[in-house]
């Protein structure tokens, strides 16, 4: 397979080689499990069904899930047909959604499962698209009609953060255009009937507010607010960065965790522009949210 289908464009045969993301095209899984450590109306009480996939096509300096999207070597290879029963099995375990953590890479083998999981009946649950933010129009063009609920990152309004931080210097305008294609597809957020906390259609956006870059956290929320009302989507603040995933690089701004005062003006900002959505507590800035990573 010829891949192009994150905004790398490698155009590498990941049937006899690695892309950038560091997978082939073979899935690999790092964890299948309910997850409670979501926005609420994405764990709710039972958890979300989640699915890490191993490797990922951005691959930030500070990722708290480094062990499976830079170093590679975490998780285990597995077949479609097993995917797609392990998945039902997570919707009989009693979990609110099915959220496919970091998949985009694996999108050209993951498409004929999604299209399956829809068509036969067997899945009643939403599926959640759960990515950084750097897709492709094409890939995500591919997805409408799978995806019940968008959950992007929108990481940087900066080019130069975005370079340093992801050697992506392209990142803000591709996942500024990124998430508009997802608003068109889903439309306004939309609460279950049923189940009025859980969403069950729509885009939710997250950012990472990082430490000493709260200027740029306050230009990601401006331009967010200059391509949607917003009433039509959710945002989630979050200030869970921890420094203990980037202890390894040259940004000693990175070796330090978020001070409140960055926090709370970004929220501030939120505010002022209108935005409904999600805060995190000061005490998510820890390792001990961060999953073991078995293939299990």
């Amino acid at each position: 397979m010829i891949c192009n289908i994150c905004p790398r464009k490698c155009n590498i045969d990941r049937s006899s080689a690695l892309g950038f993301c560091g997978e082939s095209e073979a899935l690999r899984v790092a964890r299948i499990a309910p997850h409670h450590f979501e926005e609420p109306p994405i764990s709710g009480t039972r958890g979300s069904g989640t699915v890490f996939f191993s490797g990922c096509s951005l691959r930030c300096v500070f990722c708290q899930n480094k062990v499976i999207s830079r170093e590679g070597g975490r998780g285990k290879g597995m077949s479609p047909d097993e995917l797609y029963c392990r998945i039902l099995e997570l919707q009989e375990s009693g979990v609110h959604n099915i959220n496919l953590v970091t998949p985009t890479h694996f999108i050209g083998t993951l498409l004929p499962l999604l299209e399956r999981l829809k068509s036969s009946g067997e899945l009643h649950i939403p599926i959640v698209y759960n990515s950084s933010g750097y897709e492709r129009i094409e890939t995500l063009r591919a997805l409408d009609g799978l995806i019940d609920i968008y959950m992007p990152d929108f990481k940087y309004a900066s080019s130069e953060l975005a370079a340093r931080y992801s050697a992506a210097p392209n990142y803000p305008e591709v996942a500024e255009a990124a998430i508009r294609e997802m608003i068109r597809q889903r439309g306004r957020y939309r609460y279950s009937k049923g189940e009025p906390d859980l969403l069950e259609s729509g885009v939710l956006v997250r950012h990472l507010v990082l430490p000493s870059h709260r200027a740029d956290s306050i230009e990601v929320l401006r331009r967010l607010r200059a391509i949607t009302e917003p009433e039509d989507i959710l945002i989630s603040l979050m200030s869970q960065y921890t420094p203990d995933f980037a202890l390894d690089t040259p940004y000693k701004n990175l070796h330090r965790r978020l001070t409140s005062f960055e926090y709370s003006t970004v929220c501030a900002e939120a505010d002022s522009l209108g935005f409904i959505g999600f805060e995190q507590c000061r005490d998510s800035s820890s390792v001990q949210y961060t999953p073991d990573f078995d293939g299990e």
